[in-house]
């Protein structure tokens, strides 16, 4: 809970649009901006998904530990989850890495079409030597 006192404080010496969101709003849309749905941000965080729902929803928040975690993770500054003080995450800085994780995505599933073929080919050469 000292993080929310912490966040409560910094939040009344501050006036701007990012200040005036709560933590679990940040991690919202920093999640967002990055194209990740709770559960795969819970995963890529070794956390429950409920656990990432209780942030999101401020019932609960991270331990320091898991907020630098989580910065890293969203690509932001701790301060900026927060407080708000600091750069926004950008849609677009996260298209690289969407392109980069859909590029993986489809190197995995063409060599395991590849993979699969070659294995079609070996069982129809043995078919064909039966008969």
């Amino acid at each position: 809970m000292a993080l929310r006192h912490l966040q409560e404080a910094a939040d009344a010496d501050m006036s701007g649009t990012n200040s005036d969101y709560t933590l679990g709003e940040r991690i919202c849309k920093a999640r967002d901006a990055i194209g990740l749905s709770t559960a795969q941000l819970a995963r890529r965080l070794g956390i429950k998904t409920s656990t990432l729902q209780g942030w999101e929803s401020d019932r609960s928040e991270p331990r320091s530990n898991k907020l630098v975690l989580l910065a890293g993770v969203l690509n932001v500054s701790p301060t900026w989850l927060l407080v708000g003080r600091g750069a926004a995450p950008m849609q677009d800085d996260a298209a690289p890495a969407d392109l980069d994780s859909m590029r993986l995505a489809l190197d995995r599933v063409h060599r395991h079409a590849v993979s699969l073929a070659e294995e079609i080919e070996q069982l129809k050469a043995r078919l064909e030597d039966r008969d």
